[in-house]
């Protein structure tokens, strides 16, 4: 079996990497490899669907470019709770954390399927981008799969002034000293909405469910126990990150995984997926209604509680 995630250099989806580097899957009979994701999301989007990864860690809204109207694709469990994004800005820039205004001006850099939540959030805080003068920007160019130093990389090359990722990008920037957190979405800053407009999933082929339900129910329980190893002992995350992190990146990780511990949980909610869906239409990427159980592998749901 094979396992990716939308960005390995990440607190957002380590859970399913400890999974692996901790032994959790080997646990269950199952012989999992971590593999580093393509860069570009159009390849990325479809190795889930095509048989080249067996699962995928990231966004659900990600997930609908392969599998349109989620046909196909389904949610197994919920790798943590709520938006996990970061808009970390030039450190000399005026705001103070939850001043959306700040960002009047200034020219952001996010990847594509994560400026896709950055964007909508700022139009919901009513930043108008040609009004105000905001600019969305693409990273340094590279084929590094490593997407961690992008923002700061950014700024420091003067091709933007702010960028938006997960909690272990705008680290790296306030500890280097050029950046500052504006917005933490996870813990409330910005619009209420944004907060439940994504979470990290675990996602898997609905073929995986009906050919080896034993395989699709053995990676749940695998979520299940790394996230409660993870909360209970967060330096384990040192660990499971030394042979895939590079040593800065490594020296951050059971920080992050502190401070998102209070939110692994792998349960997901019929509330959830109406928030993610409403998100995925509001921005194009999915139209009608959906039902809870064609999105979420609902035979799985009592392996949630451990």
């Amino acid at each position: 079996m094979r396992l990716t995630v939308a960005d390995a250099i990440s607190p957002s989806y380590f859970v399913a990497i400890a999974a692996i580097q901790l032994g959790f899957f080997r646990q269950e009979g199952i012989d999992m490899e971590f593999v580093f994701a393509p860069r570009a999301p159009s390849v990325r989007s479809g190795a889930l669907k095509n048989g080249d990864i067996d699962f995928f860690v990231g966004s659900p809204y990600t997930v609908l470019r392969s599998f349109p109207g989620w046909r196909g694709g389904v949610l197994l469990c919920a790798i943590s709770h709520y938006a996990y994004w970061f808009l970390a800005i030039r450190s000399d820039i005026k705001g103070e954390q939850g001043d959306v205004s700040a960002v009047r001006g200034l020219r952001l850099q996010a990847a594509p399927d994560p400026g896709l939540t950055m964007k909508r959030l700022l139009e919901e805080a009513g930043i108008d981008f040609e009004r105000d003068k905001v600019q969305i920007v693409g990273g340094p160019r590279g084929t590094n799969p490593n997407y961690a130093w992008d923002g700061v990389d950014s700024i420091e090359q003067g091709l933007a002034d702010g960028y938006w990722g997960n909690g272990l990008r705008a680290d790296l920037g306030v500890k280097r000293g050029i950046a500052k957190i504006l917005l933490d979405v996870r813990r409330g800053d910005g619009p209420p909405a944004a907060r439940t407009w994504t979470f990290p999933a675990l996602v898997t082929t609905e073929r995986m469910v009906r050919e080896h339900p034993d395989i699709a129910a053995g990676a749940v329980r695998a979520i299940v126990k790394t996230q409660r190893a993870l909360r209970a002992e967060p330096q384990l995350a040192a660990k499971a990150a030394e042979r895939l992190f590079p040593a800065e990146e490594a020296s951050l990780i059971a920080y992050e995984v502190a401070r998102d511990a209070p939110f692994y949980n792998p349960t997901i909610t019929e509330e959830m997926v109406g928030h993610i869906s409403r998100f995925a239409r509001e921005i194009g990427a999915l139209k009608g209604e959906v039902r809870y159980d064609e999105v979420v592998a609902t035979q799985f749901a009592p392996l949630w509680q451990g």
